[in-house]
């Protein structure tokens, strides 16, 4: 037993509350538990409870052992005076306040399926902790607590966003270039994406957005990929060009070694995905301004259709031939962009204009797109749980991430109502 779970139980009545006594016999009611206390001080505030014959209200103090009163030196501070509860797991102890008075005591009686239930939880060795009990779960219940994880994971998403633009005076167009970078360097590679955003301003590309091969030179030579070992003449342009412009705009390129390649499909090599996002830049102005008047989902996808330049057909890195190939961004990797980039940037824009209409077009974008394919998807799939949608695989990946790897069981409102019984879940 952890005092957590001491504090979750009280706190949620998971106890007999039926004809409940002190450790000295006196009648005991709880009229209400208080609100639970964050900071220092007593464990719940402002709780009500009838002892004997007479209402108290003060504040409530819950340890495992009665002694633990004493070891946290309770008796000594004056905060715990206002104790009119102690409620224990095992009470081996009578306990006082500073001015010798005795503290009522309550042993807390769980439920046995309560207890039971948090014994299987903490055992491990399962994907997720609460698997043996998901089939309790009715389809209506999981869907709405799966829509509020998902508001959850775009709310945390915002305030990244919201960071971001702080840092760029408000600038959405900078944001979203930043953000897009990032998100192409999917998992593996975001580290130097992201040090490549920084690195290079979008207003500089802009002013050669005309010219592919200028935002190649400039992407590719500040993401320091232009010197390598087998070079050809195409590679030596794009490095003459970006001397001029890292002369010019006075730039530092990253560090190379950031770069990771091994153990990857070259069509996800950095710089392909470099090159794409070249093609990106070349073929749209002012993406973000776009994307704001975009009402469905296919309008999205054609502004990511675009293909590098000619050269990149026989090539995934400089001086490297390989068979033709057509480098076109891929419908899946439009949909992640999709996913990870536009969603949450609409999303922060919805919230800071106050934008209903935007923020609903959000939610809807997400429903129309396919779920993402990844290990996370896999498993929530191989407890017979529907994921038919990026809506749903992303509410889910949230829940995975933010919960259940974390193991925050009592945090969860899954593993609350899965946990307290199961007639909630039905």
């Amino acid at each position: 037993m952890k005092e957590e779970f001491l504090h979750y139980a009280w706190q949620y009545r998971l106890f007999a509350q039926e004809n409940l006594r002190t450790t000295d016999g006196e009648s005991l009611t709880i009229v209400d538990v208080g609100q639970k206390n964050v900071d220092a001080g007593p464990d719940f505030f402002n709780a009500k409870v009838v002892i004997g014959n007479t209402l108290w209200a003060g504040n409530v103090e819950i340890h495992l052992a009665a002694s633990d009163w004493y070891q946290h030196s309770h008796h000594e501070d004056f905060c715990y005076d206002t104790v009119i509860l102690h409620v224990v797991w095992h009470s081996d102890i009578v306990v006082h306040r500073k001015n010798g008075e005795t503290i009522p005591q309550l042993v807390l009686p769980i439920s046995h399926e309560a207890i039971k239930r948090k014994g299987l939880l903490d055992l491990g060795g399962c994907w997720i902790r609460c698997e043996k009990f998901w089939n309790e779960l009715n389809p209506q219940f999981l869907d709405i607590q799966l829509s509020k994880v998902l508001y959850e994971r775009l709310q945390r998403k915002s305030e990244e966003v919201f960071l971001l633009l702080k840092s760029t005076k408000n600038d959405w167009e900078e944001v979203f270039y930043r953000i897009l970078l990032i998100s192409f360097g999917l998992h593996v590679n975001s580290l130097p994406f992201e040090q490549l955003s920084k690195s290079l301003p979008l207003a500089y590309l802009r002013k050669h957005r005309d010219n592919l091969f200028q935002l190649e030179a400039l992407l590719l030579g500040q993401a320091s990929l232009l010197d390598c070992e087998n070079s050809d003449e195409y590679q030596k342009l794009l490095k003459r060009e970006y001397c001029f412009f890292s002369s010019k705009f006075d730039l530092s390129p990253i560090d190379k070694n950031l770069w990771k390649f091994s153990r990857m499909r070259p069509s996800n090599f950095p710089t392909i995905k470099i090159v794409q996002f070249a093609s990106l830049l070349h073929h749209s102005d002012k993406f973000f301004s776009n994307l704001l008047s975009a009402t469905d989902v296919e309008s999205i996808r054609r502004m990511f259709r675009c293909t590098p330049s000619a050269y990149w057909d026989t090539h995934y890195q400089l001086g490297k031939p390989s068979v033709y190939r057509s480098k076109q961004i891929g419908e899946s990797m439009i949909d992640l962009l999709i996913i990870n980039a536009v969603i949450p940037v609409l999303f922060t824009y919805a919230q800071q204009k106050e934008d209903e209409l935007l923020m609903e077009r959000a939610f809807s974008f997400l429903e129309a797109l396919s779920a993402e394919q990844n290990s996370i998807v896999d498993g929530w799939k191989n407890l017979g749980v529907g994921v038919d949608n990026a809506y749903r695989s992303q509410a889910l990946i949230e829940l995975k991430r933010q919960y259940c790897d974390l193991h925050k069981c009592l945090r969860c409102s899954i593993g609350h109502a899965l946990l307290t019984t199961s007639k909630s879940t039905k």
